[in-house]
């Protein structure tokens, strides 16, 4: 299988791309502390992100110390096969490309900066690592069972856009909200989307959108739990379930659903 690795040619970067990078990153991280979970913030603080686009070479021998992972450059987004294949041999596929100066909102194919600056920092949370690993592995099965479309939400709205409880209330750790100045706020402070507790099957039936922010977020209680939850399940019978059940639209509410409001929670049934 052809892996779509390249080299990164970190050299070739601009002094305008890097430039690019650290206007980026210094917006971020005005922004993430108080919102962004622990585990995020002590992956920043583990790796030197400030400077400019990172050399992979580098990135990759602190994060091999720290999980065993690696970053790998590729071309921009890469087959389902061949993004689980790397995800189950702990190696992260990411864009070797950034976005211009005046998309710096909003780009519709991930970045070098979404995905080593939104993904990169969590990986070196050991759980967290785990968690993606396995991802990959149930990303290998999914294809199999033909039952990709329902295991991609699972990715969307844990890796990408996910929340998680903390002491101090909720907090982000999902790629696409860490690395948006937007949806960092969004995501925790505007009262329009649903907080949903986490429910894998729930997580399964649930569509997702790519060009607005997210209408509904899932909400798990910690990244522990998260792991135990998707390694102990049996998703075999849970996708024979799936295949004769509907959808539930966004942005519905389920009477079974926990919801947050901006740090609270109480039982959909209840209102």
């Amino acid at each position: 299988m052809q892996d779509y690795v390249i080299p990164q040619n970190w050299d070739r970067f601009t002094a305008a791309e890097h430039a690019t990078w650290a206007r980026l990153y210094q917006r971020q991280v005005a922004l993430l502390p108080g919102r962004a979970c622990p585990e995020f913030l002590a992956g920043l603080r583990a790796l030197d992100l400030a400077a400019g686009i990172p050399d992979f070479r580098v990135l990759s021998e602190t994060l091999q110390h720290l999980t065993g992972w690696q970053v790998v450059a590729v071309p921009g987004l890469v087959p389902d096969a061949v993004f689980f294949e790397h995800l189950a041999n702990r190696r992260f596929p990411a864009g070797n490309f950034i976005r211009r100066a005046d998309q710096l909102d909003y780009l519709q194919e991930p970045d070098i900066f979404h995905d080593v600056f939104g993904h990169v920092p969590m990986l070196t949370d050991p759980v967290f690592a785990d968690y993606m690993q396995a991802y990959g592995r149930g990303g290998q099965r999914a294809l199999r069972h033909g039952s990709l479309p329902n295991l991609a939400r699972l990715y969307w709205y844990t890796v990408e856009f996910g929340l998680v409880r903390t002491d101090a209330g909720l907090a982000i750790y999902g790629a696409g909200i860490v690395s948006s100045a937007s949806e960092t706020i969004f995501a925790l402070e505007d009262a329009s989307p649903h907080r949903l507790g986490f429910s894998l099957p729930r997580v399964l039936r649930t569509p997702y959108r790519i060009d607005d922010f997210q209408q509904t977020y899932f909400v798990i209680d910690s990244l522990p739990a998260l792991l135990d939850e998707t390694v102990n399940t049996d998703f075999a019978p849970l996708y024979v379930d799936l295949a004769s059940l509907p959808d539930i639209p966004l942005p519905a509410i389920d009477p079974a659903d926990v919801v947050f409001t901006r740090g609270t929670q109480s039982h959909a049934a209840a209102h």
